[in-house]
Formats: C-alpha cells, structure tokens, sequence
C-alpha cells in the first residue's frame, strides 16, 4: 500500500460536490482521511470561491490508475473537461504525492508543483501531515507553510 495525498477543489456548487467528492472518498477507500476545508478566492479565473481539502488515502492503486479511479468520481460529480483547464469545476480532485514518487508524465506531475504555491493546498496539507516530507524539498510540510508568503491571503475556514 501507498500513501498518497489528493487535493480535492470545487466552485460550481460547492457545498453539493465536495461532500459527495468526500464520501466517494470514503467509498473508494478503507483508509483515508481528510484536513479542514478552505475556502478561497478563484485566482487565475472568473467564477465563484473555492473550497478546498486534501485527503490521504491508502491506495494499492499505480498513479495512473488512482488517476482514472479519481476522473470517474469527478465526472459523476458532472466534471465538464471540454472547458479550459482554469476554469469553474464542479469536482477537481489531483494527486498532490503518491508515496516518495516523483513523476513528470504527459497526464501526471507528482509531487504537483501547487504544494510549494498555492496556500490552498499548503495549508490543508500541513493541517493534515504537517510532519510528513515533501519528497523533493525534504522538508517537513508545516516548515513549508510556515515559509510561504501570506501576502494578499485570502483562505477562510469553511464548515460544510
């Protein structure tokens, strides 16, 4: 089994598809935990806020497979992918790491390079493993977040 990490994002009727995104989480997976939601403004697009989590799974699934298994809970979620890749989603959920893999492929990048950037998933992902280590920086979550700048931070916790 592997550890892997997914942020899970929404902002096209969030508060409906990020619960159905988690219970089909927990449908999938006998192991799997998840951070606080976040919510946050759309950066990079016109749309409604954000809500954001990581989830860690435990997974005998290779990537790619977790990758397609992670598709089909989005497209049941009505996940459009004939839209621009930044636009409004209903149900976006991305390998952030999958174990100590580092993987650069045409259909995954693992770690995602969102981790070291984006408080979206940095913070989740610290509230959830702030001791795990990112696999390429090999520092402890918690020392990245505390490193990332909060200049025009814009991230609220959210109860769904």
């Amino acid at each position: 089994m592997t550890t892997a990490y997914l942020g899970i994002g929404s902002n096209i009727d969030a508060p409906k598809h990020v619960p159905a995104g988690i219970q089909a989480l927990r449908d999938t997976f006998d192991d799997v935990a998840f951070s606080p939601v976040y919510q946050s403004p759309a950066i990079g697009l016109e749309g409604d806020d954000f809500l954001n989590l990581v989830a860690r799974v435990e997974t005998d699934l290779p990537p790619l497979d977790l990758d397609a298994a992670l598709h089909a809970i989005e497209d049941k979620q009505g996940r459009d992918r004939t839209q621009p890749r930044w636009s409004s989603r209903t149900l976006d959920i991305d390998i952030l790491l999958y174990g100590d893999l580092w993987l650069l492929g045409p259909k995954l990048e693992i770690p995602r390079k969102e981790i070291l950037t984006a408080a979206h998933v940095l913070k989740p992902l610290a509230d959830l493993s702030p001791d795990l280590v990112h696999p390429v920086e090999r520092k402890p979550i918690k020392e990245l977040w505390a490193a990332l700048s909060r200049e025009g931070l814009q991230l609220q916790p959210y109860a769904l």
